[in-house]
């Protein structure tokens, strides 16, 4: 389960609408509570470094900036909980790809955002032998 304030939720899809026709990334920053629980308490939007080509179905976090964010995180006594990113003109479900380049136990916010304007929003967390993801509860804070 992840608890995500409204005004991130808004300020995700809002990324997405700017990004689109291409895909809007970025880090969730927050903090863990006991049972796993992950409460996101900010973002950190991050440029798609994926080639301009590709940038409509793909994203791509350089190293630098995850090493930027988690410093940010460690400075506000918080940690990287996941990462976020849009799927234009596709459902807010993980791809095979996504799987593939995904780790366990960080959250995996997708938004769906269909002809300009953005929809749904899920979240996922890959399961530890990375066979799939699971989706996670989305909650408010």
């Amino acid at each position: 389960m992840i608890a995500l304030p409204a005004g991130l939720a808004a300020a995700i899809k809002k990324e997405g609408e700017a990004a689109y026709p291409d895909e809007c990334c970025g880090i969730l920053l927050g903090r863990l509570s006991g049972g796993g629980r992950k409460t996101a308490e900010g973002i950190v939007p991050i440029v798609n470094a994926r080639e301009a080509g590709e940038r409509h179905h793909r994203f791509r976090i350089e190293p630098e900036d995850l090493m930027r964010a988690e410093k940010e995180a460690r400075e506000q006594g918080r940690d990287v909980l996941g990462f976020y990113h849009s799927h234009p003109d596709h459902p807010a479900r993980p791809s095979d790809y996504d799987r593939e380049h995904a780790l366990p136990f960080y959250s995996y916010i997708i938004v769906a955002v269909g002809q300009g304007k953005a929809g749904e929003l899920t979240s996922w967390e890959l399961a530890a032998d990375r066979s799939a993801f699971l989706q996670e509860d989305i909650t408010g804070a």
